[in-house]
């Protein structure tokens, strides 16, 4: 058995549809040290298309919003975890919603964690640099 590659080898996927969020994303994620590639997806449907195309077989973590167009970030979850080839991807739901039932699909439905996005920017961005540090210690599976 090999030993895990270092996490910077890992693309960080964004699956968001808020510009806004997306941005603060990836600079937060940057702040905290992140030196890993960063994709940006306006809608599920992107993100899939990006898992059975340019991604198929790349390592990858994905932080997926719920509520996008096209596609929901539940419906690409369960889509992934289906798939042989993606269903060992980690998923991080990072989403506004924190209903107790939609957070009891996700985790019924694959997802790795769930983080609800905080409704001030302060605690936003202090949500994010802290995913942001947390990230590198994630193991991730070759494909």
């Amino acid at each position: 058995m090999q030993p895990p590659l270092p996490f910077e080898t890992v693309t960080v996927l964004i699956a968001e549809d808020d510009e806004g969020h997306a941005v603060l994303i990836r600079e937060h994620l940057e702040e905290a040290g992140l030196a890993n590639p960063i994709l940006r997806f306006r809608d599920g449907q992107e993100a899939l298309d990006w898992f059975q195309g340019p991604g198929r077989g790349e390592r990858c973590i994905l932080l997926l919003d719920i509520n996008m167009p096209r596609v929901d970030g539940i419906e690409v979850l369960r889509r992934l975890k289906a798939d042989p080839a993606t269903r060992t991807t980690p998923v991080i739901m990072l989403t506004t919603t924190d209903d107790p039932a939609e957070v009891a699909l996700c985790y019924g439905a694959g997802c790795n964690l769930y983080l609800t996005k905080p409704r001030s920017f302060e605690a936003f961005s202090e949500a994010l640099l802290r995913l942001g540090r947390f990230l590198p210690v994630i193991q991730v599976a070759e494909p």
